[in-house]
C-alpha cells in the first residue's frame, strides 16, 4: 500500500509537472461561413479566419494558452482541442463539459500547456468538421533532443461538395450511390468472374453486400486546403521535421515518400523510439512525426492515398525532378471477400440489441466474429499462465504525459517475447490462411523511449467493448447499444481501465478518448506506445489500457465523423458533481445529435403507374407512407409506423387503402393492419402482416446489382382472407390475391434512374426514379 501511495504521489508530480511559466500566448479564431472552392465548383463551407484549414497554433511547453473562439455564423459552434491535456471545462466538447458557442458570441478558453508534440482542433459540433472547421496546433518542447533544421505541417483532409448533413441522410437510407461513384462497387458480374460467387452468398447470408472500406464518395483529398501543395523552399541536405496530421472526417490514409526512407520520430504527438519507415496507415485524427533528410538533388514527394484508393493528395518538397513516392495498390475488396469467406467467421452483428439495457458484450463476443476453437482457447489460456511478472524500479518517465509510474510494473497484458507465446504460432497458422489482410495495421513498430506501465498495485477494471454497427440503416454502436440507449462509464480515480476493443464490422474504427493518453499494449510490453487515437482494424481485437488520474465527464468515440453521430460513442465519468457553468446546457442535447430523425423519399414516375415513397427514421422509430397510383385506374395507398426491436426485425401497425374491383376506383377499402417485417439472411425484405378482417399478407422481395449502375429487383405478394370476420357478419368472402412485380433499374446519378418492370397489376412500362 505504501509502494502504491508513493506512486501515486510520483504520478501528480509527473501530471504537473514543474515547469517555469514562459508566456501566455494569445489566439483570436473568428469562425464564419462562406464559399469555398476546392474541385472547381463553389460551395457553402466554414472557415476559420477566413481559411481552410485554420490556423497553425504555436505554443512552448509550460505556455498559457489563450483563445477567443468568436462565432459569426447563424449556427452553434465549438472547439475541441485534440489531444491536450485540459481542464474539463476546456475540452470543447458541447453540452458535455463545455457550453456551445451562441451566434455572435466569443467564448474564451484557457489553460496551461502541458505537453509538446503534433495536436491539432476541430469543431464538435454535429458535422461542422467535414464543412471546414478544424485547424493544427504545434506544442514546441523545452528540451528538444531531435536535430532537424525546418520544419513542415502537412494537414490531410476530405472533401465534399454536398451538404454533410444530406450525406449522412443518404448513408441512412441505404445506397451503393457512392461505392459506385468511386468504383468500389462489386457488382455481380464482377464477383463471379473471379469466381467469387460462394463467397458472396456467405456475405449474403450474413446480410452484407460485400467487405467495406469507407462509406463516403469525396471529389478531394486536401494537404494543407490543396489537392496538392508545393513547398521549394527546403534545400539539399537540409533535415526537415514533417508533422503530419489526419484531420479527415472518415478517411483513413496510406502514406509514402519519395527519396530514401523517413525517420519516424513520434506519434500522437509524443516520442517513440525512431525508426526507418515509408509506407505508413495513419487512422483518422491520428498524428505522425517524421524527420526526412532533403536529397542533393531533385524534390520529394509526399503522396496519401485514401484507403480505399479511391484518391490521392501531395506535398513536394524542394525542387528539381520529382523523387516519386511509391504508390500503394488499390486493395481488392473481392479478393478480401473470397479469405474472409474461407475463415471461421462470423459476421453481422448487430448494432443495435433487442434489450439495450442488458449489455452482455462477452455473449456477444462469444457468438459473433472470429470463432476460436477449443485447441485455440486452450493455447490462449496456456499463454497467459506464461506471462511473466517482473518489476522495473528505474523506469525513466517524461515530463510531459501523465499515465507514467517510476515503480512500474510487467502488467498482465502483452509483455511476453512475441516468440514465447503459443497463441502466436496460432495466429501465424492463421495469417497463412488469410489473416495477413489486416497485419499492415499492427502498431508493434511504435516503441515508447520510456517505460508505460503502471503499477502493479493499482487496482484494474476490465472493460470489453464490442464494435458494431449496420451498413443497411448506418446504425453504429458499441456492444450492440449506441450512446442514445445507455448510460455513463465509470472511472475511478487511481484505477487502471483496461479496454478491450473487438471489431465486429467490416471497417476501420479509429478510436479516441478525450483529455487522456492511454498504452496501445503491442509486443513492445512495458515501452507499450501512448496514444490518443487507436485504430481498430474489421474483425481484429486490440487493447488500450489508462489511468484514471482526472475529472469529469470524457468523451470516447470513434472518430469518423458520421459513425459518431450514428451512435458509435460513450461517455467516461469520474462521477463528479457537473460543473454549475454547464446548467443550462443538458448533455440530453448532445445525446439526441446521435438519434435524430432523417427523412427521405422516392418518386417513381412511369408509362404505366406512378408511385411515391416517403420515410422519417431515427435509430428505433421509423414512419413509412407510400402511395401507387396505376393508370388502369387501381391504386393502394399505406401509413405505418415501425418500432425496431432488433437491427434486422420491427413491428408496424398502420392503414392499408386500395380498390377492391381491379379496374375501378368506385369502390375503396380501408382496413387496419398489424405485422412484422424482417431482413432475412441473404438479403430479402420479407412483410408478414394482418388487417383487422383476419386477411394474412406476405410479401417478400430482393433488389440485386448485376453490372455496375445496373440492377434487377423483383416483388411477390399473397393474401388469403380466411372468411373469418366476413362469416361473422354473413358477408361475400373475399377472395385470394397475388402480386407481383420484377423489374430493372439503372442508375443516372445520385438522385435520378431509369427504369422498366412489369407490374401485374399495372402492366408493362418504364420511366425515370428520382430519389431526394
Amino acid at each position: 500500500m505504501k509502494k502504491f501511495i508513493l506512486s501515486a504521489i510520483l504520478l501528480a508530480f509527473y501530471t504537473f509537472p514543474v515547469i517555469g511559466q514562459l508566456d501566455t500566448v494569445t489566439y483570436q479564431l473568428s469562425i464564419t461561413e462562406q464559399s469555398l472552392n476546392f474541385t472547381g465548383k463553389a460551395v457553402k463551407g466554414m472557415a476559420i479566419n477566413g481559411q481552410v484549414p485554420g490556423p497553425t497554433l504555436r505554443f512552448t511547453e509550460g505556455d498559457y494558452a489563450v483563445i477567443y473562439v468568436k462565432n459569426e455564423m447563424a449556427v452553434e459552434t465549438s472547439i475541441h482541442w485534440h489531444g491536450l491535456l485540459l481542464p474539463n471545462f476546456q475540452d470543447g466538447v458541447p453540452y458535455l463539459n463545455t457550453p456551445p458557442i451562441s451566434p455572435g458570441e466569443t467564448f474564451k478558453f484557457e489553460f496551461p500547456i502541458k505537453q509538446s508534440g503534433t495536436y491539432w482542433y476541430h469543431s464538435h459540433t454535429m458535422l461542422q468538421e467535414q464543412r471546414g472547421v478544424y485547424g493544427s496546433i504545434v506544442i514546441e518542447s523545452r528540451k528538444n533532443s531531435l536535430e532537424y533544421d525546418k520544419e513542415l505541417v502537412i494537414l490531410l483532409s476530405d472533401w465534399t461538395n454536398e451538404n454533410p448533413e444530406t450525406v449522412l441522410r443518404f448513408l441512412k437510407r441505404g445506397t451503393e450511390w457512392y461505392n459506385i461513384k468511386k468504383s468500389t462497387a462489386t457488382p455481380l458480374n464482377r464477383v463471379i468472374a473471379r469466381g467469387a460467387l460462394g463467397a458472396q452468398l456467405n456475405f449474403w447470408r450474413q446480410r452484407m453486400e460485400s467487405a467495406d472500406i469507407a462509406d463516403i464518395y469525396y471529389p478531394a483529398f486536401l494537404t494543407n486546403g490543396g489537392i496538392s501543395r508545393h513547398y521549394p523552399e527546403f534545400k539539399a541536405g537540409e533535415k526537415v521535421r514533417l508533422r503530419i496530421i489526419n484531420g479527415a472526417a472518415s478517411t483513413n490514409f496510406w502514406m509514402t515518400f519519395g527519396g530514401e526512407n523517413p525517420l519516424l520520430i513520434a506519434a500522437d504527438g509524443l516520442d517513440v523510439v525512431p525508426i526507418s519507415k515509408n509506407k505508413t496507415f495513419i487512422a483518422i485524427a491520428e498524428t505522425y512525426d517524421f524527420i526526412l533528410t532533403m536529397p542533393e538533388k531533385g524534390m520529394i514527394e509526399f503522396r496519401a492515398m485514401a484507403q480505399d484508393g479511391s484518391g490521392t493528395t501531395h506535398a513536394y518538397l524542394g525542387e528539381g525532378d520529382t523523387l516519386s513516392a511509391p504508390v500503394v495498390p488499390r486493395p481488392d475488396k473481392i479478393g478480401m471477400m473470397i479469405q474472409m469467406a474461407s475463415m471461421d467467421m462470423k459476421m453481422g452483428a448487430p448494432a443495435l440489441k433487442y434489450r439495450p439495457q442488458k449489455d452482455e458484450p462477452h455473449k456477444l463476443m462469444q457468438k459473433w466474429g472470429m470463432q476460436m476453437n477449443e485447441s485455440m482457447q486452450s493455447d490462449t489460456m496456456s499463454g497467459m499462465k506464461h506471462l511473466p511478472q517482473q518489476q522495473n524500479e528505474d523506469a525513466e518517465m517524461p515530463t510531459n504525459i501523465m499515465p507514467l509510474d517510476s515503480m512500474n510494473n510487467m502488467d498482465q497484458m502483452g509483455h511476453m517475447n512475441h516468440a514465447e507465446n503459443p497463441m502466436n504460432h496460432k495466429m501465424e497458422d492463421m495469417e497463412m490462411d488469410g489473416m495477413n489482410m489486416f497485419s499492415d495495421y499492427t502498431y508493434d513498430y511504435l516503441k515508447s523511449p520510456h517505460q508505460t506501465a503502471y503499477s502493479s498495485e493499482a487496482p484494474v477494471r476490465e472493460v470489453l467493448l464490442n464494435l458494431t454497427g449496420n451498413m443497411q440503416r448506418y446504425i453504429w454502436s458499441m456492444n450492440g447499444i449506441p450512446l442514445s440507449e445507455t448510460d455513463k462509464i465509470e472511472i475511478k480515480e487511481g484505477e487502471i481501465t483496461r479496454i478491450t476493443f473487438n471489431n465486429l464490422t467490416m471497417m476501420h474504427h479509429p478510436m479516441h478518448l478525450h483529455g487522456h493518453f492511454f498504452r496501445v499494449i503491442n509486443e513492445n510490453g512495458q515501452y507499450s506506445p501512448l496514444k490518443h487515437t487507436v485504430n481498430v482494424p474489421p474483425m481484429q481485437k486490440l487493447t488500450i489500457e489508462f489511468l484514471g488520474n482526472e475529472e469529469g465527464d470524457w468523451f470516447f468515440h470513434c472518430h469518423i465523423l458520421y459513425h459518431m453521430m450514428g451512435g458509435m460513442a460513450r461517455v467516461f465519468s469520474y462521477g463528479n458533481p457537473r460543473d454549475k457553468r454547464m446548467s443550462d446546457y443538458p448533455f440530453s442535447k448532445l445525446v439526441h445529435e446521435t438519434d435524430r430523425y432523417y427523412a427521405w423519399g422516392t418518386l417513381d414516375i412511369a408509362s404505366q403507374m406512378s408511385s411515391i415513397n416517403l420515410t422519417t427514421s431515427n435509430i428505433r422509430n421509423q414512419f413509412n407512407l407510400s402511395a401507387e397510383f396505376g393508370y388502369n385506374q387501381n391504386l393502394e395507398a399505406e401509413l405505418t409506423y415501425e418500432r425496431y426491436l432488433y437491427d434486422y426485425f420491427r413491428v408496424f401497425g398502420g392503414m392499408n387503402v386500395e380498390n377492391t374491383t381491379r379496374g375501378s376506383l368506385d369502390t375503396l377499402q380501408t382496413v387496419a393492419v398489424l405485422g412484422l417485417r424482417w431482413f432475412t439472411p441473404y438479403m430479402f425484405d420479407l412483410d408478414l402482416r394482418v388487417d383487422h378482417l383476419l386477411r394474412t399478407r406476405v410479401g417478400i422481395g430482393r433488389s440485386v446489382m448485376l453490372l455496375p449502375r445496373f440492377s434487377m429487383f423483383g416483388y411477390y405478394e399473397y393474401q388469403a382472407d380466411f372468411g373469418v370476420m366476413t362469416e361473422l357478419s354473413n358477408n361475400k368472402k373475399l377472395e385470394s390475391e397475388i402480386v407481383w412485380n420484377a423489374g430493372a433499374e439503372y442508375l443516372l446519378s445520385k438522385n435520378f434512374s431509369l427504369t422498366a418492370f412489369y407490374d401485374n397489376r399495372f402492366g408493362l412500362g418504364g420511366g425515370l426514379s428520382s430519389r431526394f
